[in-house]
């Protein structure tokens, strides 16, 4: 009988600890020395204390950080946990009062290899659209969203972060004319208990894309960006978010990779603007903006003066390079695309990678053109949303040189190798771990 009733206490306070955690740990942007952990808690819970160690020293004294929350029903924290060291595994606690902890997990910092080893291999998760059905707000008939054990598969990876290349969740008529809504949106999919064990397991990164954005090919003109923003900015934990309060748009490092986090929708003219003005290309239909474009040119060039950076992989929501889509491709909005690309020649910045999102297929588009090494735009999609068969057009694309529909999917992307062999490999990976198609460059094939 004691027995039955300590374990019954026990289930008990299991249950009590967990509720007060709506979704997280998740972990957020590291570095060399920090790392963030991001939370959703209870409405009742005002401040958190955050108590973190190396691992395997359990004789040393835990450092400590206490975090206030605002309360109510968006109740979000991010802890930054400070002096780490390059290189090291640390576990931390999350605690409410003096009760047991209500969470516990691991971080892993960036190792401090720069001028004294190889650069180290490794691997990150990329991959967009993810719907989670709710029956009483989809649109009837078949439910969009796929089979969410994806999540699972990519948890058990042992990949170094995850980047979310937009349509992170979908918000829906109900969500999109509020600011309400544009926080409840990401709430409700980020609660969901299959997303728990991935957000814990690896760094978390994001862009966005129209749908969590707002409303189905939303642009410059939506009247609720600044609420968009700022449930992006509550529900991720990037590095930074634009500049002057203007976009999402960001930048990390990870080893011998610099990684540009684009936003194309909060300056993104409607993709029906005319192309043409006057029989002249029309210089307002932008996707990225002059602030956002000027940052991004400043950026690559403080990056190839970095000679331990290997790959740029530039991440943007809508694919760059397609010729034969039939949608919003950053090709079509000519003025800034030809701007860029011929930025990219004048400067030869070299390994530049594309990594797009949105089209419900996985795909690697090859693009050749005089003077550049050939470009590369890889799309991964979809996570859990509904899927296609490749058609029209871009049934038989000349430019596909890999291309995976009809399946649910994600992207790893590995890094291995020295020097001129330096390797990306990436491998489009389906529901139960099923690789479908892998393919590779070396960093010296994306040179002038």
């Amino acid at each position: 009988m004691k027995k039955s009733l300590s374990f019954i206490v026990s289930l008990l306070v299991s249950g009590w600890l967990m509720a007060q955690m709506v979704a997280g740990p998740m972990v957020g942007h590291v570095e060399f020395r920090t790392a963030t952990i991001w939370m959703h808690l209870d409405p009742s819970i005002r401040e958190v204390s955050v108590q973190y160690i190396e691992k395997n020293l359990a004789d040393k004294a835990a450092q400590q950080v206490k975090v206030s929350l605002p309360g109510g029903e968006f109740n979000i924290a991010t802890a930054l946990l400070s002096g780490l060291e390059p290189g090291k595994t640390y576990n931390y606690s999350i605690y409410t009062g003096k009760g047991p902890a209500i969470a516990q997990g691991e971080v892993r910092t960036q190792s401090l290899w720069q001028w004294r080893t190889k650069a180290p291999d490794f691997s990150f998760l990329a991959g967009s659209c993810h719907f989670t059905n709710e029956r009483v707000f989809d649109r009837p008939g078949k439910p969009y969203g796929g089979d969410s054990s994806i999540f699972e598969t990519m948890a058990k990876e042992k990949a170094d972060f995850m980047l979310w290349l937009g349509d992170n969740w979908y918000t829906r008529e109900v969500d999109y004319y509020s600011a309400w809504g544009l926080m409840k949106r990401p709430a409700t999919d980020r609660s969901l208990k299959v997303m728990q064990p991935l957000l814990k397991a690896m760094p978390q990164y994001a862009i966005w894309d129209d749908h969590d954005y707002g409303w189905n090919d939303a642009d410059r003109s939506f009247p609720l960006k600044e609420a968009s923003r700022d449930a992006f900015m509550k529900f991720w934990a990037n590095p930074s978010y634009g500049m002057n309060g203007q976009g999402i748009y960001s930048k990390f490092t990870w080893n011998d990779v610099d990684v540009f986090l684009l936003d194309d929708r909060w300056w993104r003219a409607n993709d029906n603007l005319p192309d043409s003005v006057d029989g002249r290309p029309n210089s307002d239909k932008t996707m990225f903006g002059k602030e956002q474009m000027d940052w991004l040119k400043n950026a690559l060039l403080s990056s190839k003066s970095n000679r331990n950076i290997s790959f740029r992989i530039i991440a943007t929501g809508s694919q760059v390079l397609n010729p034969v889509s039939r949608f919003d491709v950053f090709k079509k909005f000519e003025p800034e695309y030809n701007d860029f690309m011929e930025f990219l020649k004048e400067a030869k910045i070299p390994g530049i990678v594309f990594l797009t999102g949105d089209r419900h297929h996985s795909e690697i588009i090859e693009v050749k053109q005089a003077g550049m090494y050939p470009l590369y735009d890889i799309t991964s999609s979809p996570l859990t949303s509904g899927t296609h068969v490749f058609g029209g057009p871009e049934a038989n694309n000349p430019f596909r040189v890999v291309g995976v529909d009809q399946f649910q999917n994600y992207a790893r992307i590995s890094f291995s190798g020295a020097g001129k062999e330096r390797t990306m490999q990436v491998s489009f990976i389906g529901l139960k771990g099923e690789v479908y198609k892998t393919w590779s460059i070396q960093a010296q094939n994306l040179s002038f």
